[in-house]
């Protein structure tokens, strides 16, 4: 199967928008992640069939898009590889993230998931041999920080307990694997062509577990941005901007969610993070703005 090479490929592709401006963008999407799933369990819907239907209906566009734009899709090693994922990365991410948000509250869920940039920068150092510097410990220094006060603050409406916590983390780490993977394989096939394998593997994988339910027209709508807003149009814009920024620096410019999503669950839920949670959503918004000014030339990493 042809392949760009990933030079020819970088030096081709330029994104409309700043790399930085593109990570925070799918950050505010994935925002609306805990909200439009607690919507949806509100109407009755279980929360690993709010997953289900999140890959199932994603993977459908994923797939159109790869189809209209002829994109090869991975096969041997890479599919095997992409199958290990779509298990991990969807099954599990998926399910585990909306257990989280049914035990906490979307706002600790949110909160719980942003543990993925210290997966990261861990396992973007060693097996994607990225170097972590002075911006980039102190911005993972000041997300970790802040999500701890965020979790220890509490707050009305947000439950702490053993499931939640174990939820949480769970999705934590799976998502810590969309960044090595991103970067592994963004630069071969294009992001339309991976999620397109890995979404319905996914769907699949969660099938034995599920139950159906009757929807209403809300719980739909809620499922629908889910597939469209929280995973189509934010996995595009995360995957172009990962393409200019390290694993470590794009991982942690995305922790701004979790802020998004505690405002929105105290305006929507009435989920009222403590002054000592509102100072870590302070910390991780810095953090983000920390790494989303670095300098031009940074944004551009040489390939090994």
């Amino acid at each position: 199967m042809a392949e760009w090479p990933p030079v020819t490929r970088r030096a081709a592709y330029r994104p409309a928008l700043p790399a930085p401006l593109l990570i925070l963008i799918a950050a505010v999407l994935w925002g609306l992640l805990g909200i439009l799933g607690k919507n949806a369990q509100s109407a009755g819907v279980t929360p690993l069939e709010v997953a289900f239907w999140r890959a199932a209906l994603a993977g459908i566009l994923f797939g159109l898009h790869a189809g209209i734009t002829r994109a090869p899709l991975p096969r041997g090693k890479d599919l095997w590889v992409t199958t290990a994922f779509g298990i991990l990365g969807v099954s599990v991410f998926y399910g585990a993230y909306q257990l989280a948000v049914r035990s906490g509250g979307a706002s600790l869920a949110s909160v719980l998931l942003y543990t993925a940039p210290a997966f990261v920068a861990v396992m973007g150092w060693a097996f994607l041999k990225e170097k972590l510097g002075g911006r980039e410990l102190l911005a993972v220094v000041g997300t970790l920080g802040g999500i701890a006060l965020i979790s220890l603050g509490g707050g009305q409406g947000v439950t702490v307990n053993a499931s939640a916590l174990a939820y949480g983390l769970t999705a934590g780490f799976t998502y810590s694997l969309y960044y090595l993977y991103g970067k592994a394989y963004f630069d071969r096939y294009t992001p339309a062509a991976l999620y397109a394998v890995a979404l319905p593997i996914g769907a699949v994988g969660l099938l034995p577990f599920l139950h159906f339910t009757h929807k209403t027209p809300a719980a739909w709508l809620s499922l629908a941005g889910l597939a469209v807003l929280c995973t189509y149009f934010a996995y595009l814009a995360y995957s172009a901007g990962l393409k200019h920024l390290p694993a470590t620096r794009a991982s942690v410019i995305a922790s701004l969610e979790p802020v998004v999503a505690a405002l929105l669950a105290a305006a929507l839920f009435d989920e009222r993070l403590s002054a000592l949670a509102l100072a870590g959503a302070a910390l991780v918004i810095g953090a983000a703005l920390l790494l989303s000014t670095e300098k031009p030339v940074e944004a551009h990493p040489p390939i090994e």
